[in-house]
């Protein structure tokens, strides 16, 4: 497992990350997201022994990351991918990588191989397009066969079947019972991958829950009723905890209750229904929603940026 307990960062004055605490579990793709500030990079550092708390704890399998004697055997990390010497090739990148850790040829090759790089092994690095070094980088994150992996934006550069990719990477490594930790700003991506979501802001801990949780408590759901008789189905449908808007003409959200309960109701009175569309909320718009306070920068909206030139 990985694991930060109390974990504490402190620049100066300035508190990047504060008293975190959360635990990443084998089995599971884990999104570790927050706004631009929030400390998740110094959190990721931290975890990978780059930076040293300022108190707190962070291990990954019950150790701090330095004290294993072979850490890319228990945990692959890519962090910034272009972190490579730009005139070796991308095999001999691996190659130099693996004799440190006395891990075989056929390993190098292998992970090539799963990373689409085998083609352009012989390729020095500082040919390659941002995609090509994202995949460079997690081969290399994969190359000690780790049971834990950290990845900081693994799609950023990668084309739609580069992101397909890592997607089905990512849950099959989940699936062997690895323990996956992800970092990204894509909540579209996030939706379709992570199982499990840590959220910070601030560097404090926000959510700590299912992807499913997290949508259906934090974001706003509601059912869409399309109706010729809004208003008599209004009344139909008060009651304590449900709240009836209308915004437009024979449409109404309705929130507090469900389909069923609004279906039968209608059909007990004899109200026609022409649609009757329960909607949740995205995991975009639920982490919109949670960390609008935390977010470090706000840009001034459009319309009133170009009154004011």
């Amino acid at each position: 497992m990985i694991r930060a307990q109390d974990l504490t960062k402190r620049y100066g004055p300035k508190t990047v990350v504060d008293g975190l605490g959360f635990t990443v579990r084998p089995g599971t793709v884990t999104g570790f997201l927050g706004p631009n500030g929030a400390g998740k990079s110094t959190t990721l550092r931290m975890l990978l022994g780059l930076d040293a708390p300022t108190s707190g704890s962070a291990t990954i399998g019950g150790r701090a990351y330095a004290t294993h004697a072979a850490p890319l055997t228990e945990v692959g990390a890519l962090l910034e991918a272009r972190s490579v010497h730009p005139g070796r090739t991308a095999f001999h990148h691996l190659m130099a990588l693996a004799h440190t850790h006395g891990i075989p040829r056929s390993r190098v090759e292998h992970v090539l191989g799963v990373t689409g790089l085998t083609d352009v092994a012989g390729r020095r690095v500082k040919g390659f397009s941002l995609g090509m070094g994202q995949r460079l980088g997690i081969a290399a994150a994969l190359l000690g066969d780790p049971a834990a992996i950290v990845l900081d934006e693994p799609v950023n550069g990668l084309d739609p079947e580069g992101v397909l990719w890592i997607r089905n990477l990512l849950k099959s490594l989940a699936a062997e019972g690895r323990t996956v930790l992800v970092s990204s700003h894509l909540m579209s991506e996030m939706a379709l991958t992570a199982d499990h979501l840590v959220i910070i802001g601030r560097g404090r801990l926000l959510a700590d829950t299912t992807v499913e949780a997290f949508v259906r408590d934090q974001g706003v759901s509601h059912v869409k009723v399309i109706t010729p008789e809004a208003a008599a189905l209004t009344t139909l449908l008060a009651a304590p905890g449900v709240e009836v808007t209308c915004p437009s003409p024979g449409e109404l959200h309705v929130r507090g209750t469900d389909a069923e309960h609004i279906g039968r109701t209608a059909a007990a009175h004899a109200v026609p229904l022409f649609e009757l569309t329960p909607t949740t909320a995205s995991l975009e718009q639920a982490f919109m929603d949670l960390t609008h306070d935390a977010v470090e920068y706000h840009a001034t909206p459009h319309a009133q940026a170009g009154a004011a030139a």
